[in-house]
Formats: structure tokens, C-alpha cells, sequence
């Protein structure tokens, strides 16, 4: 038996390797997993390069845990090795075996490592790790190789039937929790779900039929647990695939979500390389921003959901997979490093969504259209944080929709209300309403003026039209309610009142004493048209913009008065004649007081004890 000292610089290093190197303990099983498929990746790049001598057989990477024993197993069939390439690698920490075959095979074999410390994350859950190998080379002796977790480490020859490395953890106190079938199952699934090489972890009960009616038979069958799926749908050629097994890859990556409405199939090799599946997933017309749905992969190993280095904040709203060994990480793979390369994925990504965006708008609008409700928030979203991506999205595939359900790119729907609703400051006015309920009647009264009125009803739609306010020439939006509609649009153009100016002034004095302070607000009185409202409420633009603001941004609402104006139509039947002819002092008071309450119903702001009151006089006045 020989003897002799790991290769470091420092007595400390387990503790360094167990404490810091990684950010996850669990990720040791990823680690050494991917160790067995590189081996497996070289022998079979080995054969193919026409090494006669050797047999690949079954390649499959078997996982195997006893826990009586207290130990977990992994076992491949590799290129195994000799006593000296033991040494060489393991025990000369951070020299890796990857990097000195990829050397000599370079462009031939898509190998996983490259630091060499992937080996030694087996210390963080073992206080002994046994390596036996055997090289693929006929006449090399099979080794051990065993180290209690410091510098110390035992090797002999051993006997080993086949070619390939066993590595035997043998599970510390302080982890027996991976001494669990269901705790290795977990993990597997996690980080070992597509690796291109079969893994198999035991064996599962497989459970068929046989026969009709009364003489069907339950058959059960022990097949072998394979847990990943070697060729996932990213690693082909999009030309090769279906519908189907991109739905279907979606089923595996996300088993309880609805299906997506459309992907993105990544596929690029120079100036990097990069595959991968982004999904656009049914946002149900909100900001469900949820910033683990895309899973990076390096050569096929999970390494993180955690991607806001390379992926731009919007896309973040998307599920899927980026594939990438271009992408640089540090030793654990478990966080990002920002660099050139990235920045250039991060632009492709951007170019890709948007160039698929602009292609589904242009080979069938009408599907594309119907879907606006589910992938709007994601190209607004986009527009506002993006502006590589606005600039693509402005006149290309971002629509408006009108209250009637009609769509509209940016600049067809400038055309479209241009000579009607042009203001005298030669903007255009872009009415909205962001409750269609709640402000039918508003909606109405502008129709009624010949005016179209946009939906916008979403929770970015707020930031969203100050974004076009600022970037598309000659636009502002005014909400449907935030004055009468012949002055949404102003002209200078002027109704004149069938009230006298002394008669008007009779009026407002009531009404100011009927409703006492309004906090703020004011009281208008506007010539009207006589089909409109007798009494309205508008919210100024400018404050109620401020006061939404304040409200998503979490400050005290307090800040601001909750302002509203009460408009007093001048030339409604209700005005004109029935309040001003009334001669009881009681009855105008109350009358005045009934008219802002009903339009403060039409705004929703009556609650409670306020909204019963106004039942109980509606009652009234209909005895």
C-alpha cells in the first residue's frame, strides 16, 4: 500500500471546500453525477475516434443508496483510470481531467467540468469517500483511493471487473438526511433531469393491463428507474420537431401549469453557443412576475433558476431553458459572473423574443390579436424597461384596444382618432377607461360625442402611457372620467348656458352649501349638453396620476388629497328647471345633496353608512 498527501497549499482546505466553495450543500450529487457523465462522454468520444479494442455497452449511470450501510454510490462505465491519473486528479486539487482532455480532443466531446474541485463538494455530506476505478486501458491495474476528509489519502490496487469508477460516500452524521430515497429523488430531478446520459436510481414498479371486462389482469413488472431524459427538445434541431414535444418538454419543466401560448426555440453557435426553449406562459392580464421559471443549464446540468444576469428583468416573465457552456461561472456553477459574453446573450435573447413577436403579428394578426390580452403585459412590460426592445415593439406588434374589443398598432390608432380628437395644442388625445364597469356612463358620453375610448385596465398601464407620452410624438391620454367629455378634448369652442349668469350663481351657492367641504375639489358649473349627466364627478389627470403613483410605490396616500371636482350641468332639465324653480329651502338642499350622491354612485365612491342612507332617500323620494 502506498501512502502520500493531497497537493495543497493549505492544511485548511476541506473546511474551506465544506463552508464556502459552494453555495448549496445539496449540490454535491449534481457535482459528482456530472463527473460519471464526463467520464462516460470520453469513452464514448474515445471509440468513436476508431479505438478498435474497445466495447461501449451499456453506459448508463447507476445511483445506489444503502442506508445500513450509510453509504450513497455512483457508478459509471467510463474511461475509469490508472493509479497515476488518480493521483493526478485527485489529488492536485483544481487540476482538472476535463480540461486536459479537452485539449486533446478538442471540438470532438462537450464536457461538462473544468475546474477539477466538482469532486471534493463529496466532503460536504461524507466523512470517508472511497474511489475505486478501473482505466479503459486493458493491461492498468484497478485502484482505490480513500480519504477521511484531510490532506491524508490511502490508494492500492484492488480487483474491479469492469472498467469505470465506483465513488462510495459514506454519509456524515451531520447528513443523514441524504441517506433518504425520497431526499435523492428530489435532487436527481432537480439537477440530474436531462443529462445526456442514462440515469438510472433503482428500480420502479411498472404497471400494465391485459385482457377485457372480467378477465383483465394486473400485471406488475420491476423496470429500471431511469430519471432524466438524455434529449430533451433543446438539444435538437427545431426542423426535427413538433408541437408536441415542445409541449411536451414544457410538461416536464413546469408538470402544473397551464399550456403555454407559443415558445421560442434558441439555437445559435457563433460568437457563443447557446440552445434553449423560452415559453410564453398565460399571464392572465397581470404582473405575475416570477423570477424562477427559466433554468439555466450548462451542457445539460441544472445549474441555476437564479438568471437576472443574463436575462433582461422583462424576460423574466417567461418560463423555459437556456442552455449555455459559453456562460461563465464561478467553481460551484451557482452564480453568474458578468462579462462580454453575457452582455451578447442577454442582446440575442432581447432580438429573438422580438423577432418572433413581429413574425406571429405578421403571418396571422387575428391570432395574434386574440392573445393580446395574455402577452400585452409582457411587451408593455418589455417597452418600459427595454429600449432595444421598444424600439422594435412601437410600431411593429404593440397594440391598443378600444373599449369595443378592436386592436390597433400605435400609429393606426393615432390615425384612426386623429381628426376628432386632436386638442387646440395639436396633441392627441387618447381617452381611457381603466374599469369599463364602473365607467359605462363616462364611456357613453363620449361615444355619444363621437369619441373612441381605449381600455387600459392592466396594473402597468399607468406607467406604460407616461412611457408613450414620452416617447411618441404628439400624444397624451386623459382617463374617460377625469373631466366632461367636451372638455376631454379642449377646443376653443364654447356651449352657452340657458342659465343666466346670476341664475348660475344661485346655483352654485346652493350646491356649495349642500355639500360642504369637498376636501380639495371644487364645483364647476359647465354648459353641458342636456343629455348629459345634471351633476358629475371628474378626477384631474395630473393629481389622480400622482395619487396612483404614490399608491404602487407604497408611500402614504395621505400625501395627497383624494381630489375630485363636482361639475353642475347648467343646461340639464333637472338644473335649469326643477332645482331652480323649487321654493322650499329644504327641498333644494336635499334635491342639490340627492344629485351628488348619484354621481358619486356612478363614480363607486358611496360605501357603507353613506350608500344607505342613499338608499333610504331614494326610497323616499319614490313614495
Amino acid at each position: 500500500m502506498a501512502k502520500g498527501n493531497i497537493s495543497v497549499q493549505a492544511e485548511n482546505i476541506f473546511p474551506i471546500i465544506k463552508k464556502f466553495l459552494y453555495s448549496d450543500q445539496e449540490i454535491f450529487l449534481r457535482e459528482l453525477v456530472s463527473n460519471a457523465v464526463d467520464a462516460t462522454t470520453k469513452i464514448k468520444t474515445i471509440v468513436s475516434k476508431g479505438d478498435k479494442d474497445l466495447e461501449l455497452g451499456d453506459l448508463t449511470v447507476h445511483i445506489k443508496l444503502d442506508k445500513e450501510a450509510k453509504t450513497l454510490t455512483i457508478s459509471d462505465r467510463g474511461i475509469g483510470m490508472s493509479e497515476s491519473e488518480v493521483i493526478k486528479y485527485l489529488t492536485e486539487v483544481a487540476f482538472s481531467s476535463a480540461e486536459d482532455f479537452l485539449k486533446k480532443y478538442e471540438d470532438e466531446a462537450a464536457i461538462i467540468g473544468h475546474f477539477g474541485l466538482g469532486f471534493y463538494s463529496a466532503f460536504m455530506v461524507a466523512d470517508k469517500v472511497e474511489v475505486i476505478t478501473r482505466s479503459h486501458k486493458k493491461s492498468v491495474k484497478a485502484v482505490k483511493w480513500t480519504c477521511h476528509g484531510d490532506p491524508a489519502y490511502d490508494i492500492e490496487n484492488t480487483t474491479k471487473k469492469d472498467r469505470g469508477t465506483d465513488i462510495v460516500l459514506h454519509i456524515s452524521d451531520d447528513a443523514v438526511e441524504y441517506l433518504e430515497e425520497s431526499k435523492i429523488a428530489e435532487l436527481l430531478d432537480k439537477y440530474c433531469k436531462f443529462l445526456p446520459i442514462p440515469i438510472q436510481f433503482g428500480t420502479k414498479t411498472d404497471i400494465s393491463y391485459e385482457g377485457e371486462g372480467e378477465d383483465r389482469k394486473e400485471i406488475k413488472a420491476e423496470v429500471a428507474n431511469v430519471v432524466n431524459n438524455p434529449t430533451p427538445a433543446w438539444k435538437k434541431k427545431p426542423t426535427k420537431l413538433k408541437d408536441e414535444d415542445y409541449t411536451a418538454l414544457y410538461r416536464e419543466l413546469y408538470p402544473l401549469s397551464q399550456p403555454p401560448l407559443f415558445w421560442i426555440h434558441l439555437n445559435i453557435d457563433f460568437p457563443f453557443n447557446l440552445t434553449g426553449v423560452l415559453y410564453f406562459p398565460k399571464l392572465n392580464n397581470s404582473m405575475e412576475v416570477q423570477k424562477n421559471k427559466i433554468h439555466l443549464y450548462s451542457n445539460q446540468v441544472y445549474v441555476t433558476d437564479d438568471v437576472q444576469s443574463i436575462v433582461p428583468e422583462f424576460l423574466m416573465l417567461l418560463h423555459g431553458v437556456i442552455d449555455s457552456p459559453d456562460i461563465p461561472l464561478n467553481v460551484s456553477r451557482s452564480y453568474l459572473q458578468s462579462d462580454a459574453n453575457v452582455k451578447k446573450i442577454t442582446s440575442y435573447i432581447t432580438k429573438k423574443v422580438a423577432d418572433k413577436l413581429a413574425s406571429l403579428f405578421k403571418k396571422d394578426r387575428e391570432n395574434y390579436e386574440s392573445k393580446w390580452s395574455e402577452i400585452g403585459t409582457f411587451v408593455k412590460y418589455g417597452m418600459l424597461t427595454e429600449e432595444k426592445f421598444h424600439t422594435k415593439a412601437v410600431n411593429k406588434f404593440a397594440l391598443l384596444k378600444d373599449i369595443d374589443g378592436k386592436h390597433y398598432t400605435i400609429e393606426e390608432y393615432k390615425g384612426a382618432i386623429k381628426d376628432n380628437q386632436t386638442d387646440k395644442h395639436d396633441k392627441v388625445i387618447m381617452i381611457y377607461s381603466n374599469n369599463s364597469k364602473e365607467q359605462h356612463s363616462y364611456i357613453q358620453s363620449c361615444k355619444n360625442h363621437g369619441f373612441n375610448v381605449l381600455e387600459m385596465d392592466t396594473v402597468i398601464d399607468n406607467h406604460y402611457m407616461q412611457h408613450l407620452e414620452q416617447k411618441v410624438d404628439g400624444v397624451t391620454f386623459v382617463r374617460v372620467d377625469s373631466d366632461t367629455p367636451d372638455n376631454l378634448i379642449q377646443k376653443d369652442e364654447k356651449k352657452e348656458s340657458v342659465l343666466s349668469e346670476k341664475e348660475q350663481e344661485k346655483i352654485k351657492t346652493l350646491f356649495t352649501e349642500a355639500l360642504g367641504d369637498l376636501s380639495g375639489g371644487q364645483i364647476e358649473m359647465k354648459a353641458l349638453s342636456p343629455e348629459d349627466h345634471p351633476v358629475m364627478i371628474t378626477r384631474p389627470e395630473f393629481m389622480r396620476r400622482m395619487k396612483e403613483m404614490q399608491a404602487m410605490q407604497g408611500m402614504d396616500l395621505g400625501m395627497l388629497p383624494d381630489s375630485h371636482n363636482v361639475v353642475i350641468n347648467t343646461n340639464h332639465e333637472l338644473i335649469a328647471g326643477k332645482l331652480l324653480k323649487m321654493k322650499s329651502g329644504e327641498k333644494k338642499d336635499r334635491f342639490a345633496s340627492y344629485l351628488h350622491r348619484l354621481a358619486m354612485l356612478n363614480q363607486n365612491m358611496l360605501k357603507g353608512e353613506a350608500l344607505s342612507k342613499f338608499i333610504e332617500d331614494s326610497i323616499e323620494f319614490m313614495k
